[in-house]
């Protein structure tokens, strides 16, 4: 089945099941204090663009651009479904959210993952990013795993 990706808003029905989905996965993994959540609102303000993934109508998977001062973007909100990972579905989110990076002329972007998330590490280092200390106001934790990669 094709898979289709775009902008849209989380604020639709199916994109807030999709992001619950991601936050009850991500308080599985992390304790909840290292877990830093945006809600479908934060998602939706200006400074964030979000992409959806669909395969079928279904929306299977999301990620998201949020802006910061000084050119560094932050990649938010990687999501797949269980059913869907293993598709690459999480690397061509990441994909449309470095090509929106460069477009608006950032230089850096960065995040921040668990140090459970394995599979997000192979995605975000194929993309490019290497491990680096804490970013942006982030604190350091054992539960934290933390990406660059410069956009020349």
């Amino acid at each position: 089945m094709k898979i289709s990706i775009a902008v849209e808003s989380p604020l639709q029905d199916d994109v807030r099941a999709l992001i619950a989905e991601l936050n009850a996965t991500l308080l599985e993994l992390t304790p909840p204090e290292f877990v830093f959540h945006m809600t479908a609102e934060q998602m939706a303000e200006p400074g964030t663009t979000v992409f959806i993934a669909r395969e079928n109508g279904q929306a299977v998977a999301c990620g998201a651009l949020k802006r910061h001062a000084d050119g560094i973007g932050e990649v938010k909100r990687m999501y797949t479904r269980p059913s869907h990972r293993g598709r690459k579905i999480g690397a061509m989110i990441v994909d449309q959210v470095v090509a929106l990076a460069r477009h608006e002329g950032f230089r850096r972007l960065v995040l921040e993952t668990g140090d459970r998330h394995p599979a997000a590490w192979t995605v975000y280092e194929r993309a490019g990013f290497t491990r680096c200390g804490p970013v942006l106001d982030y604190p350091d934790s054992q539960w934290s795993v933390f990406y660059e990669k410069s956009l020349p």
